[in-house]
């Protein structure tokens, strides 16, 4: 399972692969953050507090985007964090900038 929380809105939904948080987010009508979903402007901005092992790999557009120490502290843009097949528990909360 997955468990996205937004600003007001928590939800637990299945696990998609191929979907990134933001996609599943959306998907589920919780209020997460985004502007551009291309991992340009960074309000899909997330913290992975459980299985960041379970997401593809950090993009190019997140290394370009985001500091070493955020991933280091489980952050990742929602947009470029996507779900790997057969993907086990998933923990996020929306965590803009601004």
């Amino acid at each position: 399972m997955i468990e996205l929380k937004g600003k007001t809105i928590t939800a637990v939904v299945e696990p998609e692969a191929g979907m990134s948080l933001l996609d599943l987010a959306i998907k589920h009508h919780v209020d997460w953050s985004f502007s551009c979903a291309r991992g340009t402007c960074a309000r899909c901005r997330c913290l992975v507090t459980e299985g960041g092992d379970q997401l593809e790999e950090v993009t190019d557009e997140e290394w370009d985007r985001l500091e070493p120490e955020e991933f280091e502290e489980g952050f990742r843009l929602g947009c470029q964090a996507i779900v790997k097949p057969n993907a086990g528990p998933i923990a996020a909360a929306n965590k803009p900038y601004f």
